[in-house]
């Protein structure tokens, strides 16, 4: 993904007055209690151990899937690489680690890794944020996608979906999408081999389209992407700090 700007992404809608608070008891404030993640064992080594290079979500979730086919400790079907993006190629999410406060990122695309987990709630990985790693999908959903509606919609999100085998087997990448016009990085590559399949050395921009006729996997809505891997929870607190 590119070096991204910053800043706010405006709704574009004037925003009503909060209503008066009505008076309440200390217990009634408390927050809802967080979902629990003691329960589920991580499919990969802490994000420190992660092989990780800025600006590379791509490969970075390639990596990881590499990793979970080699362990044998979950099913490999269990997890998908999910491309972030929009026919435009701006993206904003929040509680990224390049981000500014709660200011959002905007990226022409962003990668991430799904576990459709056997137990009570899905996790997101993602290397690039500040949140948990894995993060609880809902957590993830409320605090770094937040809601298109808020957004407009040159800004709206879309999802493709890949099947974790089925990355590992088709995606392919001569990093030329980070060289600039003089054919200078614009941010260091892993110091690894360039990821090619037989049949391809670059088809990145097969995977960022959100044209479902195009490219591997399924392509739809952020909404509808929230809705289906979501449990539906109506908690919204804030894990700044953590």
């Amino acid at each position: 993904m590119a070096v991204p700007p910053r800043g706010r992404v405006s709704s574009g809608k004037a925003q009503p007055a909060a209503p008066a608070a009505p008076s309440t008891s200390c217990a009634a404030l408390a927050p809802p209690p967080r979902p629990a993640m003691a329960a589920y064992e991580a499919a990969v080594p802490p994000r420190p151990a992660c092989a990780y290079t800025s600006c590379y979500c791509e490969e970075n979730v390639w990596k990881l899937c590499d990793y979970i086919r080699s362990q044998h400790r979950y099913p490999l079907e269990e997890f998908y690489a999910v491309f972030i993006s929009n026919d435009r190629r701006m993206i904003p999410l929040w509680k990224q680690k390049s981000g500014h406060g709660d200011e959002p990122v905007v990226w022409d695309y962003h990668v991430i890794l799904l576990h459709v987990s056997s137990g009570k709630q899905n996790f997101i990985y993602d290397l690039d944020t500040v949140l948990p790693f894995p993060c609880p999908f809902d957590v993830y959903s409320v605090e770094a996608f937040r809601l298109d509606d808020s957004l407009r919609p040159e800004f709206h999100r879309k999802i493709r979906m890949v099947r974790a085998d089925l990355y590992l087997k088709t995606f392919a990448s001569d990093r030329s999408h980070m060289k600039d016009a003089n054919g200078k990085w614009q941010k260091p590559p892993p110091t690894y081999p360039c990821i090619e399949t037989a049949d391809s050395k670059m088809n990145l921009d097969e995977f960022i389209s959100m044209n479902p006729k195009v490219g591997w996997g399924s392509v739809f809505p952020l909404p509808d992407f929230v809705h289906r891997f979501g449990r539906q929870t109506d908690y919204s607190y804030s894990l700044e700090g953590q």
